[in-house]
């Protein structure tokens, strides 16, 4: 692991040009579409890309698609970082720390060096990172990978499938659903009203995010990781207070509607709460 990290720690920067791309993007550009943006810069640096048109032979492919997707993951850190302290902070990023491990490093450039937090980010990153070729992102990846799109436009591909709201924008769904029903049913309601506001969110035509999978057929175990990590952690926070209350509640109405074939929350249902308490 040691030497894993140290090899992406060294791989890391960015060129200029792609900072540069990400510093001129206005900070109301949605921060997945400016991510996208950077990775689809970054295949001027792409190793498969110049390697195939010196003609590789095939067997040589998966080298230089390993170098690269290295490469691309080494850099992640430092591209999601700089699109968050653009549109959030100051724009100024620390070193990379070449004796700290990936989620720590990335922790850091964020700005957040409570222990607490790396920790969560190491369990973040694990359990977000189990994906097979079902999903959209993961397979819109393997799409365009088999026409030989180098690993840049490949994950930029996925990036773009995973921003949208039945995917890796779900997480933002449920805070956004969670925080407007605690701004009209108030910071501590009882479960009578959070039932009441289910059933009028189902009866409006809208679903209840967060809850439901296309593949599981019960508790998604990444929500199951995340919730004990808050209840170790942050027991008392408002919104983990919410979250549980739903986790409560939710499955029995959305039972009694009828039209769910899992009433169980998945991984969006716990992650956006966990990455925004203070």
């Amino acid at each position: 692991m040691k030497a894993l990290s140290q090899d992406w720690a060294a791989r890391s920067a960015i060129p200029s040009y792609v900072e540069d791309i990400i510093d001129r993007c206005p900070n109301t550009l949605h921060p997945m579409s400016q991510f996208s943006l950077a990775v689809t810069a970054l295949q001027h640096e792409s190793s498969f890309a110049k390697a195939y048109q010196n003609g590789i032979s095939k067997a040589e492919y998966w080298e230089y698609v390993y170098e690269d997707s290295n490469d691309l993951i080494a850099k992640l850190p430092l591209i999601a970082a700089r699109i968050y302290r653009n549109v959030y902070k100051d724009g100024k990023l620390p070193d990379i720390d070449t004796n700290a491990d990936y989620s720590k490093n990335f922790s850091t450039l964020l700005g957040y060096e409570d222990p607490k937090f790396v920790e969560l980010m190491r369990l973040y990153l694990t359990i977000h990172s189990d994906h097979e070729g079902g999903n959209v992102s993961a397979h819109t990846t393997h799409l365009v990978g088999s026409a030989l799109s180098d690993p840049y436009l490949s994950y930029s591909a996925g990036l773009n499938g995973l921003a949208g709201p039945l995917h890796g924008l779900a997480n933002q769904e449920v805070l956004r659903w969670i925080i407007k029903m605690r701004d009209e049913i108030g910071n501590e309601p009882t479960d009578g009203a959070i039932k009441d506001y289910i059933w009028k969110t189902l009866q409006s035509g809208q679903v209840v995010p967060g809850y439901g999978h296309a593949v599981l057929r019960k508790t998604d175990p990444r929500y199951t990781c995340q919730r004990e990590f808050a209840i170790k952690h942050l027991p008392t926070d408002p919104m983990f207070k919410l979250v549980s209350q739903l986790y409560n509640i939710v499955p029995g109405v959305l039972t009694e509607h009828g039209k769910t074939k899992n009433p169980w929350p998945n991984v969006d249902a716990h992650s956006g709460v966990l990455l925004q308490v203070n």
